[in-house]
Parts: C-alpha cells; sequence; structure tokens
C-alpha cells in the first residue's frame, strides 16, 4: 500500500510532490495545518477537524481553496488509494508562492499539501505503563490557538524531552501549565479534571473536546483553568491527549512519581470509553 502525496488538486507520485523555494511557507512559516487520523479507514472527527482549518486560515486571512465537503472528497479519494485502515492524514495551506517579502502579496493562489501516511499506534505496553515527561518553558508565540506551520518552539521542547529520554515535554509559562509539545495536558484533583481553558494560550485539541465530553458523560467534575507546576505534581492523575496519542496516562513529571506511579482510574476509564467509541 502506498503513502500518498496531493499538490494543488492533484495526486502525485511521492517524489514528484514539489513545491517553490518561493513558498511563503518556506520563507516564512505562512501557512495553517491539520492532522487528521482514521480508524478502519474511517477519518475520525473530520468536520471538527475542517472547522480548525477554516478557522486557522480566516485568523491568518489565508483564502481557504476548498470547502468542507471537497476537502472531505479528496481525503476519501485519496485513502482509497492508499488503502490504509490506521492512517494519518496531513493538510497544509500556506499564502502561496510569491517573491520574498514580508508583506502580504496580492493574487497570490494558496498552496495547498496533502499526505497520507500508514499509522502505527502507540504498543499496548505503552499505555498499560503510562509515560514519563519533563517541564520546559513555553515561549510560543502569542496565538498558540492557531494551527500554524511555525513549530520551532514545540520543535525545541521535543528535541528536550528526547534528550533527558522522557515522552513529552509539557509546557509552562509564567508559572502556569499551558499543553504539550504535541498534546493536551490534563490532571485529576480531588476527583476533578483539570485543564487549561480554550483561548489563545493553548491550541484546543478535537481529542481534548471529545474527551472532556466523555469525562462530563461519566459524571466527572471538569475544571477548565491553569494550574501550577508544584500542583501537576502533586496531581492524582496526570494525562495526556491527542489525534495520535488519545488518552495517555503520564506518570512521572520531572523525575516526581504522579500518584501512584501507573496510570489512574479516570485516565482508564477515559481511555476504555475512547476505544468504545473509536472501536
Amino acid at each position: 500500500m502506498p503513502d500518498i502525496a496531493f499538490v494543488n488538486g492533484r495526486f502525485l507520485p511521492w517524489n514528484e510532490a514539489t513545491v517553490s523555494i518561493d513558498d511563503r511557507g518556506f520563507q516564512f512559516g505562512d501557512g495553517v495545518y491539520e492532522v487528521i487520523r482514521t480508524y478502519r479507514g474511517t477519518p475520525f472527527e473530520l468536520d471538527a477537524h475542517l472547522g480548525r482549518l477554516d478557522r486557522s486560515a480566516k485568523e491568518l486571512s489565508l483564502s481557504q481553496p476548498y470547502s468542507r465537503s471537497q476537502w472531505a472528497q479528496w481525503i476519501r479519494q485519496g485513502l482509497g488509494q492508499a488503502g490504509y485502515q490506521e492512517a494519518k492524514v496531513y493538510i497544509q495551506i500556506t499564502r502561496g508562492v510569491a517573491p520574498r517579502d514580508h508583506a502580504f502579496p496580492s493574487n497570490t493562489a494558496p498552496t495547498v499539501v496533502m499526505t497520507i501516511r500508514e499509522l502505527h499506534p502507540l504498543a499496548l505496553q505503552i499505555r498499560q505503563d503510562g509515560v514519563t515527561a519533563r517541564t520546559c518553558e513555553d515561549f510560543r508565540w502569542g496565538r498558540c490557538d492557531i494551527k500554524s506551520v511555525n513549530l520551532l518552539a514545540n520543535v525545541l521542547a521535543r528535541e528536550e524531552a528526547k534528550k533527558a529520554a522522557v515522552f513529552e515535554a509539557i509546557l509552562v509559562k509564567d508559572g502556569l501549565v499551558t499543553e504539550g509539545s504535541l498534546s493536551n495536558v490534563m490532571a485529576v484533583q480531588a476527583g476533578a479534571i483539570v485543564t487549561a481553558p480554550e483561548g489563545p494560550r493553548i491550541l484546543s485539541g478535537v481529542t481534548r473536546t471529545v474527551v472532556l465530553g466523555l469525562a462530563k458523560k461519566e459524571g466527572i467534575p471538569v475544571q477548565e483553568r491553569f494550574m501550577s507546576v508544584d500542583s501537576l505534581y502533586t496531581a492524582e492523575e496526570v494525562f495526556l491527549t491527542g489525534t495520535t496519542l488519545e488518552v495517555l496516562g503520564v506518570v512521572q513529571v520531572d523525575g516526581k512519581i504522579i500518584g501512584s506511579g501507573r496510570p489512574g482510574l479516570i485516565t482508564k476509564t477515559l481511555a476504555a470509553r475512547w476505544a468504545l467509541l473509536t472501536g
């Protein structure tokens, strides 16, 4: 089964899928992106992902080349060609090709790229054991709610996590936990889930929204507020949510054991509900 490439309305062989060096995505990071996963060949929460793509593009005054129904058609066509049951769909829209100048160019068509690759889910043992994390300073730009291709701060945080031999970097700004370098972060305190509120300081994940909805259905209280690093260390449970992570327990942060040192009851309950939803 092949990985699939799509550029500006055409499916192409992978080695022919190229864009110009004058593309503003390459020159300035002037673009947005979205990542969608499939379960048994079907895109999960497709409309929510495409809605966030629309919002990100609108916030950057970036022309959306396709309607949601057209995007859905392209995605399903690509998935049909790839044939993967578990796939990761990556979409990127940039402002397009223009001579290098910071100001927006006039009459420039956006550049659209989509790739479809096979997704290899996390091993069951990792989910059962939980993962470790470390905190890092959050020095990203002030509009983290836009899913921009400007990811250098996330890349540097991921590198710090790699050097520390931990799974994730948890970002902290002014002493408060914002999110992970590739995830949203949730903690359980006094039986309630606490997570950073929506707004410019976090990218509100599609998985985050679904998981909080599952929690409310289970009667688990949810508090959308910022928490301190110290309160993270002393939480009963900590877990991550994300498109490819789903619900993933964190058992150690900065060398400090979280709870019992194993994924907790609420984490396991939500992971089980997620499995039922997507299974």
